[in-house]
């Protein structure tokens, strides 16, 4: 029997916020974290919408589920990203300590793995590639849309 809470039941829900983002004119890249189960935070790209570079999917769901939880480690949390983190997102969820980090889309120019691999806490279990083509996809549609 397929388990349906499984990564890509998740992920499909970090695209859904992706496409929030896609829809707000923000880089396409969307994030839950789930706790037990349950997503505790949603989040998508907010850089341009409040004017801050900072503002990534994955930094606005650490915070909603820091703030959810009431504390600031998220050691037994599952982080579900459309793109691969950033080394700047890789070095809070390695500061939050988060237990798995899942992504869709491999970042070549700027993900953490070819910029800052030892980024992330030690204990994360870490997964690229899940609904790859997808994620992909949406992030080359934004991108030629931008150009046209």
């Amino acid at each position: 029997m397929i388990e349906p809470f499984n990564d890509t039941y998740f992920m499909k829900k970090a695209f859904a916020e992706a496409l929030i983002a896609f829809e707000k004119g923000e880089v396409p890249v969307g994030a839950v974290i789930v706790s037990s189960g349950k997503i505790i935070a949603r989040a998508h790209n907010l850089t341009e919408t409040l004017n801050d570079v900072t503002a990534h999917a994955e930094m606005q769901a650490i915070t909603a589920a820091a703030n959810f939880l009431g504390g600031k480690y998220l050691n037994d949390c599952v982080l579900y990203v459309t793109l691969e983190p950033c080394s700047m997102c890789a070095g809070a969820l390695g500061w939050a300590q988060i237990g798995k980090v899942v992504f869709g889309a491999f970042d070549e120019k700027k993900g953490f793995k070819n910029r800052a691999p030892k980024s992330m806490h030690p204990k994360t279990e870490v997964i690229g590639g899940v609904l790859q083509t997808e994620c992909s996809e949406l992030m080359q549609e934004f991108f030629k849309q931008k150009r046209d």
